[in-house]
């Protein structure tokens, strides 16, 4: 299994150019790159530039990351949306990245879920119709918080499944498969081409509901049944990657080059257990 850096992990205090010279140096395999970041970058930098980082490093770009609150939005948010997206897959055909993670929204009000289903369902085929003209695969991350439209790995599993389009996935989140209570059963019968990307982190012990990204562990240090989920996903046949992605204020608080190695070390640690590593 190869192991991704995600820029998350040091939001506040280091940019696209330190994360990708620093992850290349520490031995990383893959990164996914924040679309907030890339912006800041290409301020002072091209596309032209990033390619030809990629073409002389061992780092390989796996996706970006993301495109957020993609359902029930009005035209004008929507055409921001589409904006984004056309952006994103402008920039992949240059360096060669073809999964974008695309996230659901908040505080919807009163929609069922038959409705957040059948938007869903609307908005990801459509993403992903114009997507594919790029060669490019949408991963649909549900996020655990009560107040997500789609917050469990079943919920977003039914959405991916009645898409029925080869270049629309999802995102698994160790963090938000544990925070609103996924099933393993899900997990278990899940077809592993539809898990386009592995995100591994860990978490305090905070009940259903309570938890939020700022009380992200780094992996093995939490209560996060970790054996579960990566024994479960070598079983279902998923080995690919797995991406490291904290939230945590006090790690980015450290200095970026231990955070981006002990990021490594922690998940090569724990994936290692079921997986090869590279």
């Amino acid at each position: 299994m190869k192991i991704c850096f995600n820029q998350a992990t040091t939001m506040k205090k280091s940019n696209l150019e330190m994360d990708l010279i620093l992850s290349e140096k520490i031995g990383y395999d893959l990164i996914e790159i924040r679309l907030d970041k890339l912006r800041d970058y290409l301020r002072t930098h091209t596309v032209r530039d990033l390619a030809d980082f990629f073409k002389t490093s061992r780092l390989r770009p796996f996706a970006f990351n993301a495109l957020e609150g993609i359902i029930f939005r009005d035209g004008t948010a929507y055409g921001q949306i589409k904006e984004d997206l056309k952006f994103l897959c402008e920039v992949g055909d240059q360096i060669n990245c073809k999964k974008i993670v695309v996230v659901p929204s908040f505080d919807i009000g009163d929609y069922t879920k038959t409705e957040i289903k059948d938007e869903s369902v609307r908005v990801l085929r459509d993403l992903g119709a114009f997507a594919e003209k790029y060669n490019t695969k949408l991963a649909y991350e549900f996020v655990g918080y009560p107040n997500c439209a789609v917050n469990t790995f079943g919920q977003a599993y039914e959405i991916v499944k009645a898409v029925d389009r080869d270049n629309v996935g999802l995102v698994l989140d160790c963090f938000h498969f544990h925070a609103m209570g996924s099933r393993l059963q899900d997990l278990k019968a899940a077809d592993p081409d539809r898990i386009f990307i592995f995100h591994i982190d860990d978490a305090e012990d905070l009940p259903i509901g309570a938890l939020r990204d700022d009380k992200r562990l780094w992996p093995g240090e939490g209560a996060i049944d970790l054996d579960a989920i990566l024994s479960t996903l070598r079983d279902i046949g998923y080995h690919e990657m797995a991406s490291v992605e904290l939230f945590r204020p006090e790690y980015w608080e450290l200095d970026i080059e231990e955070a981006i190695r002990v990021g490594k070390e922690k998940t090569e640690e724990v994936v290692g257990k079921y997986f090869p590593i590279g």
